[in-house]
């Protein structure tokens, strides 16, 4: 796409009042547009579009694209362009490696002492899943989906554990976005309700058997999505297949 054609309406203008916020503003409205797809991978970031629509300077957009460079989001070229960055199969697997060991063990070890306000508040999340489903609200269902994760980890209770687990999931939220498909919601939501079976009935094995087949489905169907579209990957050809 020709830099000149790139509008940035999805960018909010909005100013803050707070010194020092221009920065800030513009790497969270850049990282929501990367995270959401409205910039793809590979795209051209133009500065001065970005400046003029966000109503700042220069010197604040660098600063971001310094800012998410750091984070893995963007590539700055020197003497060049910036770019979003491409996504690494490599890095979403490592995330996801650190979230089946988190969550697999963190669901394992609520299991045998869930309560019952738990189970209510998973149950009534596992409702509003199913009407954003019906409603084929993706970004809505998605945002349920953080929520049903959350609440485990506001019931288990630590602090660090929540802290990590909540990293490797912001490293997987663009790919997620990725597979946001009508048949990927209704597995996750059958993946969830199998999650809830097992809490309800104390059984950690069993839960920790169905957090593990949860997150194992979502990262073998990101492996199949890269393999149909690797111009969005950067380094999946140089990669085999994961040991089993």
């Amino acid at each position: 796409m020709p830099v000149a054609a790139v509008t940035y309406d999805f960018l909010s203008p909005r100013r803050s009042a707070a010194k020092g916020a221009a920065t800030a503003r513009v790497h969270d409205a850049l990282r929501e547009a990367i995270v959401q797809l409205d910039l793809k991978p590979g795209e051209v970031l133009d500065k001065q579009a970005i400046a003029a629509r966000m109503g700042v300077s220069r010197f604040p957009v660098g600063e971001a694209m310094n800012r998410l460079a750091a984070e893995g989001l963007v590539d700055i070229i020197p003497q060049s362009a910036s770019r979003v960055a491409l996504i690494k199969i490599s890095v979403a697997r490592e995330n996801m490696f650190l979230r089946r060991a988190l969550e697999v063990e963190a669901v394992r070890w609520l299991a045998p002492q869930a309560s019952p306000g738990l189970i209510d508040q998973l149950d009534c999340n596992l409702r509003y899943q199913e009407a954003a489903v019906e409603a084929k609200d993706l970004k809505g269902f998605h945002g349920f989906d953080l929520a049903f994760h959350a609440l485990l980890q506001d019931h288990l209770g630590f602090e660090r554990v929540r802290n990590a687990t909540d990293a490797a999931r912001l490293g997987l939220d663009r790919v997620r976005r990725l597979l946001n498909t009508r048949r990927r919601l209704d597995l996750t939501l059958a993946e969830h309700k199998a999650i809830l079976v097992a809490l309800a009935a104390r059984d950690g094995t069993a839960a920790a058997r169905a957090m593990s087949h949860h997150l194992d489905a979502v990262m073998a169907e990101l492996e199949t999505f890269a393999r149909d579209r690797p111009e969005l990957f950067a380094d999946l050809n140089n990669m085999g297949a994961p040991e089993t």
